[in-house]
């Protein structure tokens, strides 16, 4: 796996999760939605961790800065 998501676009991710998980813990989303996401919260924090989107591939994205 290539690398393909870049430092902005990590820190965007984990502060969504941040924001998702407190309005989920804290009630303000409940219920189906808030599970969903949840789960998308914990997709945000695992491709920021490895620094790679499964999504970007296909859609041919990529915010990683260009080493050459």
């Amino acid at each position: 796996m290539k690398k393909n998501m870049g430092t902005v676009d990590k820190a965007i991710r984990i502060l969504v999760a941040v924001v998702l998980g407190i309005l989920y813990f804290t009630g303000v989303i409940t219920g189906v939605l808030g599970i969903i996401l949840l789960v998308a919260s914990v997709i945000f924090v695992l491709t920021s961790l490895i620094g790679y989107c499964p999504l970007y591939s296909p859609l041919g994205l990529n915010s990683s800065k260009k080493t050459d």
